[in-house]
């Protein structure tokens, strides 16, 4: 038996990887844009049929569902973490104390996100979540899903009274945009907290079914687990299209309403459908990880999987030249099918640097940059 108190290793040195988390994730940046663009732009400027074509898209499949699928991941990837510690010999207190590292310079990756970013960044949530709660990583699987049911109910409340505040007083981050540059680095300071500490709640059901679902291997061994992936993504997306139907129409402004509790139906179910839908989309790229032949196309996607970190904050960098008002201020010239457009470039040009990093055999500078930090104190 490993003694708990055996400490925790220097990081492997590039250990294989399992496909289908990466091409998850890569496919993930893609949502996360197409929900993140149209926030920087002020209205409506294309042409009205495209615009409400744009937000229906963008309410049915990426809104609250991009984010459950990227919470998904990191939930499963601890579990992965943790795994190859334990297998090179260290106690799970190690472990344990090396999530919880990890976990603080996340927040503080966030935090810095925040500063001189976007306001809308996930990762210092992740954080702090992972370090409030690192010890239900290794808990039992009754306890897991507990945890997952006791705060699916709560999440959702939250994330629907958000949805109907949107639908009363509709907002953009375009609306929020400081002038100076100056101004920009301390507008978020203040609210960020706040802001961290709740969102907490919102990812812990997602984040604890990927721990689940990593404790079995269903991502990394997807050819086992074809029957429950096809479950799970036929029920998930089932469960996402009806669910996230209603507000995708009201968003594309097919319909409304004046009825407060219509108002809060239509919430409650998208976002509860949501977890259910970013699931699902991650048993998709299981199923077709477990049938795709390896090329060139399927590297490059893994390659921006493995350095998700580094081009989510690479989009949080191009949001800001591309539209506040010190950089190219192009929030009053675009419509909302145009930020699609924009969103869908910038990810492509994400797949093709990370696929020259992959065959440069760089890493990432973010990942680098976590990984040093992580390891810095168990290194030898």
């Amino acid at each position: 038996m490993i003694p708990s108190s055996a400490p925790a290793t220097a990081p492997p040195a590039a250990p294989a990887r399992s496909l289908a988390p990466d091409l998850a994730r890569g496919f993930m940046l893609l949502l996360i844009a197409l929900s993140h663009a149209p926030a920087f732009v002020d209205g409506d400027a294309g042409p009205a049929p495209l615009d409400a074509a744009a937000r229906f898209l963008k309410s049915l499949l990426a809104d609250n569902q991009a984010r459950n699928m990227f919470v998904f991941l990191f939930g499963y990837g601890l579990v992965q973490l943790a795994r190859r510690q334990e297998d090179r010999g260290a106690g799970w207190a190690s472990v344990k104390s090396l999530l919880r590292r990890r976990a603080l310079w996340l927040v503080v990756v966030g935090f810095l996100n925040t500063v001189l970013f976007v306001p809308i960044d996930i990762v210092a949530v992740y954080g702090l979540t992972l370090l409030l709660l690192a010890p239900l990583v290794r808990a039992r699987e009754p306890v897991l899903w507990w945890t997952v049911a006791l705060t699916l109910v709560p999440a959702t409340l939250l994330l629907a009274w958000q949805s109907v505040m949107a639908q009363t007083r509709p907002s953009t981050i375009a609306e929020i945009m400081e002038p100076t540059l100056g101004a920009h680095l301390v507008a978020s300071i203040p609210s960020w907290p706040a802001k961290t500490v709740v969102s907490v709640l919102i990812v812990v059901p997602a984040m604890f079914v990927g721990v689940l679902a990593a404790r079995r291997r269903v991502l990394d061994e997807p050819e086992r687990h074809l029957p429950l992936l096809r479950r799970v993504a036929v029920i998930g997306i089932g469960l996402a299209v009806a669910g996230r139907l209603p507000a995708a129409l009201m968003a594309a402004g097919a319909w409304s309403t004046t009825s407060a509790p219509v108002s809060w139906a239509v919430a409650v179910a998208h976002d509860l459908t949501g977890y259910a839908g970013g699931v699902a989309m991650a048993a998709v790229v299981g199923l077709v990880a477990a049938r795709i032949r390896r090329g060139r196309l399927v590297a490059a996607l893994a390659a921006l999987g493995q350095r998700s970190l580094t081009f989510y904050l690479f989009q949080a960098l191009l949001w800001v030249v591309l539209f506040y008002p010190f950089a190219l201020s192009l929030h009053d010239d675009m419509g909302q099918a145009a930020t699609l457009g924009v969103a869908a470039g910038v990810w492509v040009l994400s797949v093709a640097l990370a696929d020259g990093m992959r065959a440069l055999g760089h890493r990432g500078p973010a990942e680098i940059l976590l990984r040093k930090l992580t390891y810095r104190s168990y290194g030898r």
